[in-house]
């Protein structure tokens, strides 16, 4: 499984994506970030799903952006990503079929272009097609999404700060992390600062952010030891119904 989160803000995007590869009893590492810069524009790409698929996806799709000069704007280029995503399903989905193998591949995609007004970011399903992120729910995870979305749910939103979004994503990664044996260490880290266009990559092992996490863990258990007795209480002291 995998843990991808992509967060956009009015002030850039910031994406958080888990590391680890799960093969019967066997776990490696292995990225998940592509980041191409285009000109003089960053765009990031996170995957879950298959890895051939994955592979090949982004192949063409490096090749396109390597021979192709007029996106100027994301939907363009995110387009050009689903006709990948289409061109490998037509390839590939039938012999997978045949192995029992569902042909699966889910995409964030963010950066800004220069006609962009801007930061975008939008998630591309298996069969090519896409949704923006939108200001009203400024985040998606893909892969193991249900732990680490309460956090999220909770505290975001699209005047966030960049370094407020990269402690909440931390911690929706590492409440996934202790919910999920499949999600796990390093974790890699994209900043993308949209005043100065800039994007920057980081990676972050367990001993990195020990410190983070515990007093995470320590706060949510003082918070659940000062909820007042009396709340419960009241909910028990509700009659009772009986269940034969």
């Amino acid at each position: 499984m995998t843990y991808c989160l992509g967060i956009k803000l009015k002030t850039g995007l910031v994406a958080v994506a888990d590391t680890r590869i799960t093969s019967g009893s066997e776990t490696t590492t292995a990225k998940k970030v592509f980041v191409h810069k285009y000109g003089s524009y960053p765009i990031f790409i996170m995957t879950s799903g298959l890895r051939s698929v994955r592979d090949k996806v982004i192949t063409y799709f490096e090749e396109i952006l390597n021979e192709t000069s007029g996106f100027d704007k994301m939907y363009k280029a995110v387009n050009a990503l689903g006709q990948q995503i289409k061109k490998v399903a037509e390839e590939d989905r039938e012999i997978l079929m045949r192995s029992g193998i569902s042909f699966n591949i889910y995409t964030i995609v963010g950066g800004q272009m220069a006609n962009d007004d801007s930061p975008k970011l939008y998630m591309l399903y298996p069969e090519g097609n896409w949704i923006e992120i939108g200001e009203g729910t400024p985040f998606m995870i893909i892969g193991n999404s249900g732990y680490g979305k309460p956090v999220l749910q909770r505290t975001i939103n699209y005047e966030s700060s960049l370094l407020f979004a990269l402690k909440t994503g931390i911690l929706s990664f590492d409440s996934t992390r202790v919910s999920a044996n499949d999600v796990g260490y390093p974790i890699d880290v994209l900043i993308f600062n949209s005043e100065t266009f800039e994007l920057t990559e980081h990676r972050f092992y367990e001993n990195d952010l020990t410190e983070l996490t515990n007093y995470w863990a320590e706060k949510l258990k003082s918070a659940v030891n000062s909820i007042p007795d009396n709340l419960i209480n009241k909910i028990l002291n509700k009659e009772a119904i009986n269940i034969e």
